[in-house]
């Protein structure tokens, strides 16, 4: 999934994202690329709302694409149109 995703779009979706969630995405990544996508977190100054949201929905697509692609599996466990990874 991360080699699919923009890194300004992951940065953005991270901007919004729990600690929990920052933390499972950055031990998917090398130490390298985890520590700069850390330092852009650091550096990017306040961002809209509306921006982190479309950021988040473009990964959200991405992985339905995948999905219907058989190239991924995503668990149940969700409600409603919420997607459970």
């Amino acid at each position: 999934i991360l080699k699919e995703v923009k890194n300004e779009d992951l940065i953005l979706a991270l901007k919004g994202a729990s600690e929990e969630l920052r933390n499972k995405i950055f031990s998917n990544l090398s130490s390298r690329a985890a520590e700069m996508i850390k330092e852009d977190l650091e550096a990017m100054g306040p961002v809209k709302l509306s921006n982190v949201e479309e950021a988040q929905q473009k990964i959200i697509l991405i992985v339905r694409n995948l999905e219907k692609e058989g190239k991924i599996v995503i668990g149940g466990g969700g409600e409603g149109d919420q997607l459970v990874i």
